[in-house]
């Protein structure tokens, strides 16, 4: 099923016209920002020495850190009244971004979400669930006029009061859901507790943070939901940038609105298909806040295979992020290959946290799992079994010695948003 088919499909000579036609324009838009205008200058490159798509990459990088600098409307390239809505980002790591939209900019948001949703099957007569937060984070409107278009009854649930959100799938009939996978694996261990089995639920939209293959076929199996990858950032609009089709093999990026680079995060290289690395993007048809190169930060690459629904080209999924990648003893380790084996493992629960501390000037890293009550007899050496097994298959997977601490199930906290499933307390680092 195709939402807008002659751009979902689009490709080869007619993509790269089009590509270049709207990087043109997005260029020239760009020089209404002080920011670029002083960049480019510095870079010596003018609007009109971009004649190929290959040029592009004579353009400097856009960082978050610039965004942050520009607080709160340095970056907009159209008046503030032209600006119908504000979005931000947590401000977790300085200042929030602050991104705003023109109506056109909403228009083509929608357009991307409603490509997303009606790919994978979704539409008129399906009941759908928003259960993510409302307001400044982009998530919650973003899918929502996304929904409203393709013409599904929409349920602003929003985030919070669980149990609540279960009785909506039950009394309402929902039968597509939207959240952070954490959350959703959260609903379902509460639905368990409350003896309830959300029959009516077939779809499951879940992006916001990384997550494993692993974590799919539970949600699969606990929410009986055929389980969908979305990926977005707030500086691109939101969601709905990259998603998964039926063959959930990668994610389909929309290339009509986004031209897409893979860079070596040190070197800044172009990679090539195949090759993992950043995940850089300039957007092409933003109104209010366009942006060239920007680093996302994303881990990824473009896939080489045509996928068999005849869209364009994918990125794989996300494996982390450049600027989350913890560094232990010199070894890379991102939180999703913890996840990936974990929730591998039957003697896991849902849950889990990580601690790193430095003692005695060597980094070490605790890892806190909630047990599964199926998995544990109660006995001193099935507990010791299962630290001994799971300390083991994190050290295959990682290359690093861990620290593992089984506790009771439903004893770590939970997360309604994007989990925050890592405590660094090394301090400075």
């Amino acid at each position: 099923m195709f939402w807008n088919k002659a751009m979902e499909t689009i490709g080869g000579e007619d993509l790269a016209t089009l590509q270049l036609k709207r990087l043109k324009w997005t260029l020239h838009q760009t020089q209404k920002v002080d920011f670029y205008r002083r960049r480019f200058k510095e870079a010596g490159v003018r609007p009109e020495d971009i004649r190929r798509l290959d040029d592009v990459e004579r353009l400097p990088f856009t960082y978050k850190r610039d965004l942050q600098k520009g607080y709160p409307f340095g970056f907009f390239a159209v008046p503030l009244n032209k600006v119908v809505r504000v979005h931000t980002t947590s401000g977790t790591t300085g200042k929030p971004t602050v991104v705003g939209y023109t109506r056109q900019d909403l228009e083509n948001w929608s357009e991307m979400i409603a490509r997303n949703i009606v790919m994978v099957g979704v539409g008129e007569g399906d009941v759908f669930q928003n259960a993510v937060n409302y307001g400044l984070f982009t998530g919650g409107l973003g899918f929502h006029y996304g929904a409203e278009k393709v013409g599904l009854t929409v349920i602003p649930s929003a985030t919070g009061n669980t149990r609540r959100q279960i009785e909506m799938i039950e009394d309402f009939g929902v039968t597509a859901i939207h959240c952070t996978p954490s959350y959703a694996l959260h609903i379902a261990e509460v639905a368990e507790s409350m003896g309830r089995s959300l029959d009516s639920l077939s779809t499951g939209f879940f992006g916001a943070e990384p997550w494993s293959e692993s974590m799919r076929r539970e949600l699969e199996s606990r929410l009986g939901v055929t389980a969908f990858d979305s990926y977005g950032l707030s500086e691109m609009y939101g969601p709905g940038v990259a998603f998964e089709c039926q063959e959930q093999d990668g994610l389909h990026i929309w290339h009509d609105s986004y031209l897409v680079e893979i860079i070596d995060p040190k070197t800044g290289e172009r990679l090539s298909p195949g090759e993992r690395g950043e995940l850089v993007i300039t957007p092409l048809v933003k109104e209010a806040m366009p942006l060239v190169r920007y680093r996302t930060g994303d881990i990824t690459m473009l896939m080489e295979d045509r996928c068999a629904c005849g869209r364009g080209q994918k990125i794989a999924r996300i494996t982390g992020r450049s600027d989350d990648m913890l560094v232990i003893r010199g070894i890379n380790v991102f939180p999703s290959q913890i996840e990936h084996v974990l929730m591998s493992l039957p003697e896991v629960g849902e849950q889990f946290m990580v601690y790193i501390d430095r003692v005695k000037h060597l980094d070490e890293m605790t890892i806190e799992v909630e047990m599964s009550r199926a998995a544990f007899s109660g006995e001193l050496q099935d507990l010791a079994r299962m630290q001994k097994k799971i300390a083991g298959e994190l050290h295959n997977t990682l290359g690093l010695r861990t620290t593992v601490r089984l506790v009771e199930p439903g004893s770590l906290p939970r997360f309604e948003g994007k989990a925050k499933r890592v405590v660094d307390r090394r301090g400075g680092i």
